[in-house]
């Protein structure tokens, strides 16, 4: 491959020529502006740059507007933008309108030589992807290390395919996905619960740069609060009474790759505070640490939970929730996708078949139609359980209506309980309900108590208080 070139946009000398030398010294070929006509005329005589940097004001205009040019007419150009130090409503504003990332001034070479080699990786994905096949009677090229699975179209497609259905909603999220993947704003995934928000953020983490570093997922309310800030930063040995070692924080093990927040919406505040710090400064310091730690990584979050309600309220950080929610994806409930049922069941057969080692079971037209009329309030989670139960109890190849006891799935009355509600309080009949959700949702998560509280759409915290009271082991 012929050397790559990058361009850079910005009307002060002393920082064209900083970006020039280090840029140059990775092995690039570049190419300066000092103002937006400047740049404009350099993309026109050749647009084959490998990735753009450009300040957010020029002599004659916005960088916003570069970004927003080079988004629509070379998409194929990675554009990061130079902000002012603390102006992070500017780098916002730049991920939204189509910036791949963002470095501050003033502008930290390791920072920004970490952005530099994810916008290469994406470059190169799409050189590889654009090569020319050799023919059959051609000959062998020399070898070389194969390349990512996922810098392929079809490599591509079948990554994207581990979201199954045919439906326009699950379609939509499929092209989404693919262009959340080129980019490295931080996007936070709604829905529902067992709607599949981690498998997105695990396909965005697999179809972009980053998908040979480390993708670490964390549920944030599974975590205490009293060890969040060491779980999160790592702590230095003797910091605190029990710190008999050093330990390395989800930032750190995330190094290079992707840290996924799963039901961000259950961080405390304080917390809220530490993690904003981390983001905008892209940096951590260890609990008893001295020296700030740099640090690269995409942040990916989630929450069933609407969280606009939630900062309205006072609950959670409007800054932060800006931060994290610079892109939205949206991930369609089973209710909304209804014609997906039938294929996704007849997949989560196969795959029971194959984990548990027997024949994959039929469904019978009467038990397609009772999962396609089904009311799901814990989606697709909640069809495989249904499934897994449905193939314990049948006795045939064929699965019927009566085999998935979807008549137990409604709330249970007073037979049920064995008891009229008449006959008792209120409180505890209620309080009977509750305990037998929660001894359901442990069965069903095969008594994971962090998936059954995923299930029940409660925090791990609330669920441990719930299983003390009600003395469930």
């Amino acid at each position: 491959m012929s050397q790559m070139r990058a361009l850079v946009v910005d009307d002060e000398p002393d920082l064209r020529e900083l970006l020039d030398i280090t840029l140059s010294r990775m092995g690039l070929d570049v190419v300066t502006a000092e103002d937006l006509s400047s740049a404009r005329r350099c993309l026109t005589e050749n647009s084959d740059f490998a990735l753009c940097l450009t300040d957010m004001r020029l002599p004659d205009g916005n960088g916003l507007t570069l970004i927003k040019e080079i988004s629509r007419d070379y998409e194929q150009i990675p554009v990061a933008m130079i902000t002012a130090y603390g102006k992070v409503d500017d780098a916002v504003t730049a991920l939204k309108y189509g910036a791949f990332d963002f470095v501050s001034k003033p502008v930290d070479l390791e920072v920004l030589r970490n952005l530099v080699r994810t916008a290469l990786k994406l470059r190169q994905d799409d050189a590889e992807k654009s090569a020319p096949q050799a023919d059959a009677g051609d000959a062998a090229p020399p070898p070389r290390k194969p390349a990512r699975t996922e810098t392929t179209d079809e490599g591509k497609s079948l990554l994207l395919n581990r979201l199954i259905g045919d439906s326009d909603a699950i379609g939509r999220v499929r092209q989404t996905i693919a262009k959340l993947a080129r980019s490295q704003a931080p996007v936070l995934i709604s829905g529902d619960s067992g709607t599949g928000k981690e498998l997105a953020a695990r396909l965005i983490h697999d179809l972009g740069p980053r998908a040979e570093e480390p993708f670490v997922a964390v549920n944030c309310g599974a975590i205490p609060s009293e060890l969040m800030e060491s779980e999160f930063f790592g702590h230095m040995k003797g910091s605190f009474t029990g710190a008999d070692t050093d330990k390395e924080g989800l930032f750190q093990a995330a190094q290079g790759g992707t840290l996924f927040l799963d039901e961000v919406a259950d961080l405390p505040l304080p917390m809220q505070v530490k993690l904003l710090r981390v983001i905008q400064e892209k940096s951590v310091r260890p609990i008893g640490g001295r020296q700030e730690l740099k640090i690269d990584v995409r942040i990916l979050s989630a929450s069933h939970k609407p969280l606009k309600p939630l900062v309205d309220a006072g609950d959670f950080r409007n800054d932060l929730y800006y931060r994290l929610n610079v892109i939205e994806l949206h991930m369609p409930s089973l209710n909304e996708r209804r014609g997906d049922i039938r294929i996704l069941a007849e997949h989560f057969l196969e795959s029971i078949g194959e984990q548990w080692g027997e024949p994959a079971r039929k469904l019978g037209n009467d038990a397609v139609k009772a999962l396609t009329e089904h009311n799901y309030s814990g989606n697709v989670r909640e069809l495989v359980n249904i499934l897994q139960r449905a193939v314990t109890l049948c006795e045939g190849d064929e699965i019927s209506r009566h085999d998935l006891s979807l008549d137990a799935e409604s709330m249970p009355d007073e037979t049920s309980i064995g008891e009229r509600p008449d006959d008792r309080s209120l409180d505890d009949y209620i309080e009977e309900v509750e305990k037998r959700i929660l001894e359901n949702a442990l069965r069903e998560a095969r008594y994971n108590k962090t998936e059954a509280a995923r299930q029940l759409g409660i925090t791990f915290r609330s669920l441990r208080y719930k299983l003390k009271k009600y003395e469930i082991d």
